[in-house]
């Protein structure tokens, strides 16, 4: 019988075997058959199937002996669950395999290493539970991996390991909580060549957002060395955001570029081992990356576009949100999928129903502690507890906030119950942050120190609510939740755009109903991205060598700091446009006052202090003066990067504060000269009305400008 196999490699299997090799298994197979034709790039190997694992245990009488240690199991006794668990892994690591098992696994293993022509390849063994991976059951990392197998014997030793880790304490908890039962639920082990990211690099990415669950956008994070450290939040990656939508007209979309810290790098030591066994020597480990690693951007645009358009084939083909893992081979510098599973969050999603988190903070003077990314929109409170190892959790108490350097799933029970978490290290894909998702709790990830920060006992709020920072604040701080059901509401006949400020909220605001974005400002992403006054960046070589420092702090992966700062406003102009396409973004041109240009930094070598900022040097006089020009045609390149080379064509221009109609005619002329002339592909040009002359004059205006924002706060004043 076709389902009594003990092997199956890739080319056999399909995404209807998931009850024979489980979800990761199948996947691989299904992506294996259908995808490396349209140029996806996957390694081959072989599943061991749930078949060849129920033989094993059956053929070493466990059946029965696992049954009668699960016997009136209570899971939230965790000493005894941790003493069961125990007893089960023991009694699978110290059986043997039927001989006939043993000789199809090595007989099939030496196959994989000719193909590679080599005599013992490396391989990864990865545990897949037949019931993982379907939507709605995330077992996020319940079973194990084990890198850089070589050799029968070890190859052997990994697979026993992988069955006996079905049996981990967090197994166990979830099969119980998902009422699936501990005997019905077989175990297959993927073996597959290892792709040497050792040498290169490795990532997790998603075909979503997965903050908002906004779906036309490729998430991709990033770091050096072997994928666990992504995985399980030991590093802070690069995150790079590339929009689909354009990406599929041809054009170069990558919306977002972010440098991480990137601190260490998992390669292979020189050992052979069976895997990442605590108590023998590993055949991996992690070491420090290099200043100019740190410093980097892991992939180049080309790279990072490959993997979107991969994201999107995957996407296509199961037509669902996709979460994957992906791999760069140091050796051959190709790109690899290593695995692919559905997204199991935002695709439960009501999108019809939003959900705002609102701080109550009016007599209340908010104390920051600690920030870091935000991993969801929530707000939530108690007494922080600080835990450094797993093995301690059995102290943490329902309603605290967890608070450590980062988690795997052995944390899971503590995490459970956590009113809020927060880590140290990670990004928005490491474990800490898809298991808050699935928990519906609020996390704040990458914040550095928390864990010295903060003390255990303290009472903190957590706050996810503000795009994507999160904001570690002093006490308990009440707030509300606001919720709007959108599926009735009657849009009235007057079109309504939207005012937004923050690119890091736009993929959330999308799902108000909208006819797009009436002003768009870029003053929050110059003071909160960028940060650095442009005429700073413009004259970098000639400044001291103290604000040089400062500025190389901010502009991570820069050499070229003007690029720096064309490339930051593109990115953040790009992801409010991408949000919103096809419909009209109206994007402001910089619009700060000269006390407002002092703040940045460097600012204060080039703005006056001036009496009444209101009425002084702003808006459209700035662009033609000598002193700014430079930096205003990099605000209109960085549009041009926008509309051409992202092809989001949907975002169109505003000035603002515009005295006169000759002072509205010498702008248009300088964009021209860079390249942004009005009416080509369909570029608008509106102007602010925001001074008398505007109104008096509005005739005049409107014979060069392509429409009026009325800007009341200035008008009235």
């Amino acid at each position: 019988m076709e389902n009594q196999k003990n092997i199956l490699w890739f080319q056999e299997l399909g995404i209807k075997d998931v009850p024979l090799v489980g979800g990761k298994n199948a996947s691989l197979g299904e992506m294996y058959n259908n995808l490396t034709s349209k140029g996806v790039n996957l390694a081959n190997g072989f599943a061991i199937t749930a078949s060849a694992y129920f033989y094993f245990i059956k053929s070493n009488n466990l059946t029965e002996k696992i049954s009668d240690t699960l016997k009136d199991l209570d899971v939230h006794d965790i000493k005894n669950l941790q003493k069961r668990g125990k007893i089960i892994r023991e009694l699978i690591k110290s059986a043997k395999f039927p001989e006939d098992l043993a000789d199809e696994i090595v007989s099939s293993y030496k196959k994989l290493s000719e193909l590679y022509k080599e005599e013992n390849t490396d391989v990864a063994v990865r545990s897949s539970a037949t019931a993982e991976d379907l939507p709605g059951a995330s077992f996020a990392g319940q079973q194990e991996t084990f890198l850089n197998v070589q050799g029968p014997e070890n190859i052997l030793e990994a697979v026993k390991k992988c069955f006996a880790s079905l049996f981990t304490d967090r197994a166990i908890v979830y099969r119980y909580e998902m009422k699936f039962d501990h005997l019905k639920v077989g175990l297959s082990a993927g073996v597959q060549k290892m792709v040497r990211s050792d040498l290169g690099a490795s990532g997790v990415m998603f075909s979503c957002d997965t903050e908002s669950g906004f779906g036309d956008v490729v998430l991709i994070n990033a770091s050096y060395g072997l994928g666990e450290n992504v995985v399980l939040g030991r590093v802070e990656p690069d995150q790079y955001y590339v929009f689909e939508t354009t990406l599929k007209k041809g054009f170069k979309p990558i919306i977002e570029k972010k440098v991480g810290s990137k601190l260490l790098k998992m390669i292979y030591t020189h050992s052979v081992g069976s895997g990442q066994a605590k108590d023998e020597k590993e055949p991996i480990k992690n070491i420090n990356t290099t200043e100019k690693e740190r410093k980097n951007f892991v992939l180049s645009n080309d790279e990072i576009l490959q993997l979107a358009k991969w994201a999107m084939l995957v996407e296509d083909h199961y037509q669902k949100s996709m979460d994957m893992e992906w791999a760069k081979d140091g050796k051959e510098n190709k790109l690899y999928i290593v695995q692919a599973r559905p997204e199991t969050v935002q695709s439960k999603k009501n999108l019809s129903v939003l959900e705002d988190y609102e701080l109550l903070t009016t007599n209340h003077k908010l104390q920051t502690l600690a920030e870091g990314m935000s991993v969801g929109s929530k707000i939530g409170s108690g007494k922080a507890h600080v835990i450094m190892s797993a093995k301690d959790i059995g102290k943490f108490k329902k309603g605290e906030v967890l608070v450590t350097g980062m988690t795997d799933p052995d944390w899971v029970p503590a995490m459970k119950l956590a009113s809020a978490i927060i880590t140290d290290q990670g990004g928005r894909t490491a474990h800490a942050a898809i298991v808050s998702r699935e928990l519906g709790i609020p996390c704040i990830v990458g914040s550095d120190d928390a864990t010295k920060k903060l003390k255990t006992g303290k009472e903190v709020t957590v706050d996810c609510s503000k795009g994507e920072e999160g904001y570690v604040y002093e006490g308990i701080i009440d707030f509300k939740i606001n919720k709007t059901d959108i599926s009735n509401i009657q849009k009235p006949k007057t079109k309504i755009s939207m005012n937004v400020g923050d690119p890091g909220q736009a993929f959330n605001l999308s799902f108000i109903p909208n006819d797009g974005v009436g002003l768009a400002r870029e003053e929050f992403i110059i003071a909160n991205t960028i940060k650095i006054h442009p005429n700073a960046l413009i004259n970098y070589k000639s400044l001291k060598p103290a604000l040089r420092s400062k500025i190389d702090k901010l502009s991570l992966g820069y050499e070229d700091k003007t690029q720096f700062y064309v490339d930051k406003l593109a990115e953040g102009v790009a992801t409010i446009g991408a949000a919103f396409y096809p419909k009209q973004v109206i994007v402001r041109f910089s619009d700060f006052k000269t006390n407002e240009y002092r703040e940045l930094v460097g600012g204060e070598l080039y703005e006056a202090n001036e009496e009444n900022p209101m009425i002084g040097f702003r808006g459209a006089s700035r662009y033609y003066h000598d002193s700014f020009k430079e930096a205003f045609i990099l605000e209109c390149k960085a549009i041009k990067k926008v509309r051409e080379e992202f092809g989001i064509d949907n975002v169109q221009v505003m000035v603002p504060f515009c005295r006169t109609v000759e002072e509205g005619k010498k702008v248009i002329e300088i964009m021209e000269k860079a390249g942004l002339s009005k009416n080509e592909k369909g570029l608008k040009v509106f102007v602010m009305c925001e001074i008398p002359a505007n109104v008096i004059l509005a005739h005049e205006f409107l014979e060069i400008f392509d429409g009026f924002s009325i800007g009341s706060n200035d008008l009235t004043q």
